[in-house]
């Protein structure tokens, strides 16, 4: 297990893989009865996945993930082939189709929300970000001459830039105006500056305490750190905002079961229903291959052309 944290961290892959791949690990060495990884093989990766989709009836996205673990586990701690996964019972993928709010339940559910939950959800759906992108916002991300922001380490570790809604461009500067106050009160109480990747503060030690390393959605508290007595800022917490966002759907008395990823789903059918180009989504959301994508043409209602046309006549 230590070798597994060793190789993930040194390929700075985030807390949550190394959460996810770590419990993949101690699932299959319970599976294994824990025996010697020197004996391990693929073999043993066939029996423990097939049993997870028979025994256990995880999803085919469960599988997957563990599949891929299995096989960093292997390639990288193990340093063996982890060859292929012929013979092995895959677990059933069922069709998804996300649930979607039109844009008039999104103003409700915002209309419900206190500050800075409600700027929040404004960014989910207005840029189309992920909740753990959001949160991890810094205040030089934005662009504002250019009305871009660019997201920085998302998932896979990929940038992007995605353009920044101008009905909210007031809203984003007046935030700004917040955290450069905080920033300076901090620094007056003498604190350690924000939380930092530890390859960039090792390189840029001061960087922790300038401005433009600060999170633009700042924790209301510093945290303590034991092991050098240090004060520092932190991000808002997910699970606030997720509270946040439940609160406010069931007081605006929507009638779905919607989330913080509902907004980003939200984001995608609206672009996709106004014509938008699919590829051109595609990167706005930061997906690797367009057919993760195509999952929103599920979400519209589908309009047939029945006249044919040439395309010199569009």
């Amino acid at each position: 297990m230590e070798s597994l944290k060793n190789e993930i961290s040194v390929r700075h892959y985030s807390k949550k893989t190394w959460k996810a791949y770590a419990l993949w690990a101690q699932k299959f060495r319970y599976f294994v009865k824990e025996k010697p990884p020197d004996t391990l093989n693929t073999d043993d990766v066939k029996e423990f996945l097939t049993f997870l989709a028979v025994k256990k009836k995880v999803s085919a996205s469960s599988q997957n993930q563990a599949i891929i673990a299995l096989r960093f586990l292997f390639k990288h701690v193990l340093k063996k082939e982890f060859g292929q996964m012929e013979g092995v019972v895959r677990a059933e993928r069922k069709p998804y189709i996300p649930v979607v709010l039109s844009r008039q339940e999104i103003d409700r559910v915002i209309d419900k929300m206190k500050d800075p939950y409600d700027l929040v959800v404004k960014l989910l759906y207005g840029c189309g970000l992920r909740l753990s992108e959001c949160m991890k916002l810094r205040v030089h991300w934005f662009n504002f001459d250019h009305e871009v922001l660019t997201v920085h380490d998302g998932k896979g570790k990929k940038d992007r830039t995605v353009p920044l809604p101008r009905v909210i461009m007031d809203d984003l500067k007046r935030q700004i105006d917040r955290v450069i106050d905080l920033h300076e009160r901090d620094l007056k109480k003498g604190y350690a500056g924000v939380f930092m990747p530890d390859r960039l503060e090792s390189k840029y030690p001061n960087a922790p305490k300038e401005l433009v390393w600060q999170w633009f959605f700042p924790a209301k508290e510093l945290t303590h750190v034991p092991d050098t007595g240090e004060y520092r800022r932190y991000h808002l917490h997910e699970t606030h905002v997720q509270k946040a966002i439940k609160r406010a759907v069931k007081t605006s008395k929507i009638l779905k079961r919607a989330s913080a990823h509902t907004f980003r789903h939200s984001f995608a059918s609206h672009l996709l229903a106004a014509n938008q180009d699919i590829r051109s989504i595609q990167e706005l959301l930061g997906h690797s291959s367009v057919r993760t994508t195509m999952i929103y043409t599920h979400t519209i209602a589908s309009k047939t052309v029945k006249e044919a046309r040439s395309p010199l006549d569009l």
